[in-house]
């Protein structure tokens, strides 16, 4: 008779000769290739069984998947400072595995496809096709340029907005995602702290000595980068999370929510600030603006343009708080005709309309910009900085391409408008979709001076918002349901 108390554990499994000899010989090999490679090859070898086990997973909940995503996507970049191997195509594997897991569970369950009916995956297509064109362009002659340069342009948007319709249909899974965001937000803003007041580890700082400080070092001033690739994304991605998590703090109404979100908001502003990059400023301001309008509260209008015309003010016609350099940089970006830096972009988007006159399509994905310097040295447009997200587009994609791009993102924001506006009616939940859409036009008001739309941690981010808004009917209609069905 088995007792009832007694559980077979995970040890009971070394009772068997096969499993015990495969223990013994995996510790061995690891021993072995320990003297042999060292701690890189340590990592390896014990990442093995964990890979396996989250294969496992993976091809059981493929919204795993999706969440591993959303966490990879804050490391992934600059985690190379610590490990010296690239891990960029990380995140492309992570996403075809998970739509491969989920074609698994769709064969199984026989799950309807009726939800990718959107107008906003068929955007997306229609984006990605266009740069599936640019791949023949005849003034592109790298092909590894394009593969490169392509997925953050539109490889992942056609990647990611599909997976959230597929896999995060429920309002939890949008708390989940936003959970997530915040959480990682607080923890890089922690470590802006460290870089400030301790100072750079040892890797960060190899990174800074192999050419890093040149923009991070500026007249002896540091700039915070967190653990993401540089400090213009991290200005730019603190920014937008500061911006949403203080619209959901003014709309969530538990304690300890508000609370979470105010502290996500303040490690947010201060990330910002730390950062040194002006650009990130205008996330808030951008997005602010599109929120009041959302409200419809003619009170709310009203208040809100005055402080944001004392914010433009304090910044473009007084001194105050200069010797603060936080400050000095940010207020440097509302003064562009006493700034250098300002006045060389536009010399360069001169010199970009008159190359370009004659390329409508463009000069190819990959092939302008800094971006062009690792696979197309030789393109006339790679000796000349973009630095705009839109410049870029322009650049690469020639006007055919930019008013296609602008089309597409103005369509986005123009029905994103209307969903929040006129199809959502629970409070709460419509806030939340509210922050997402303010925050998503945030980066496109910034993106015009920075190009961080189509970069880790940013773009996945926005790719996302942009499926919750769209997706955002369909979830509220499960959310009034659970309610009706709790009050029953």
């Amino acid at each position: 008779m088995n007792n009832p108390f007694y559980k077979y554990s995970g040890s009971d499994l070394l009772k068997n000769p096969v499993v015990a000899g495969l223990v013994i010989m995996f510790s061995i090999l690891t021993a072995y290739a320990l003297s042999l490679g060292g701690f890189l090859v340590a990592i390896i070898l014990f990442s093995i069984p964990v890979l396996f086990y989250a294969l496992y997973r993976l091809f059981l909940s493929p919204e795993i998947g999706l969440s591993f995503i959303f966490v990879l996507n804050f490391f992934i970049l600059g985690i190379s400072r610590y490990i010296p191997v690239k891990l960029g195509y990380l995140m492309d594997i992570s996403l075809f595995l998970t739509w491969i897991a989920w074609f698994f569970v769709y064969f199984e369950k026989r799950m309807s496809l009726a939800i990718l009916k959107n107008d906003l995956i068929l955007l997306a297509f229609i984006w990605f096709l266009y740069l599936l064109f640019s791949f023949f362009n005849p003034e592109a002659y790298s092909k590894m340029a394009w593969f490169s340069a392509v997925r953050g342009i539109g490889l992942y948007m056609i990647l990611t907005i599909p997976l959230i319709f597929l896999l995060y249909t429920e309002p939890k899974q949008l708390d989940k995602f936003l959970m997530i965001w915040g959480i990682i937000s607080i923890l890089a803003a922690l470590k802006a702290w460290m870089q400030m007041n301790i100072g750079p580890d040892p890797w960060e700082q190899k990174w800074l000595d192999g050419g890093g400080a040149i923009t991070h070092i500026i007249f002896g001033k540091f700039r915070a980068f967190s653990f993401y690739s540089d400090a213009g994304q991290f200005g730019a991605a603190l920014a937008h999370v500061g911006l949403v998590a203080m619209l959901i703090m003014l709309i969530v109404p538990e304690r300890k929510k508000k609370i979470f979100w105010g502290a996500v908001m303040i490690a947010g502003y201060y990330g910002m600030s730390v950062s040194g990059t002006r650009g990130a400023l205008f996330v808030p301001i951008g997005g602010g603006l599109l929120y009041i309008i959302l409200n419809r509260n003619f009170k709310a209008f009203i208040i809100g343009l005055f402080l944001f015309s004392i914010i433009y003010v304090f910044f473009r016609y007084t001194y105050i708080a200069n010797s603060n350099y936080q400050i000095y940089r940010m207020r440097s970006a509302f003064m562009p005709e006493d700034d250098a830096s300002y006045m060389v972009r536009i010399r360069n988007q001169k010199l970009f309309a008159e190359y370009l006159k004659t390329r409508p399509f463009g000069v190819g994905v990959g092939h302008a910009g800094s971006r062009a310097k690792t696979y197309a040295q030789e393109s006339f447009l790679s000796n000349i900085a973009t630095d705009s997200w839109f410049v870029l587009i322009w650049a690469e994609n020639g006007i055919v391409g930019l008013y296609l791009h602008l089309f597409i993102l103005g369509y986005f924001v123009g029905k994103g408008t209307y969903i929040v506006m006129f199809e959502l009616r629970d409070k709460v939940f419509r806030g939340k979709i509210m922050a997402l859409l303010s925050g998503v036009f945030g980066v496109l008001t910034a993106s015009y001076g920075n190009a961080v739309l189509g970069q880790f941690p940013t773009g996945i981010i926005i790719y996302s918002s942009m499926a919750f808004v769209f997706l955002s009917p369909y979830m509220e209609q499960k959310l009034l349901a659970e309610k009706k069905l709790l009050n029953t």
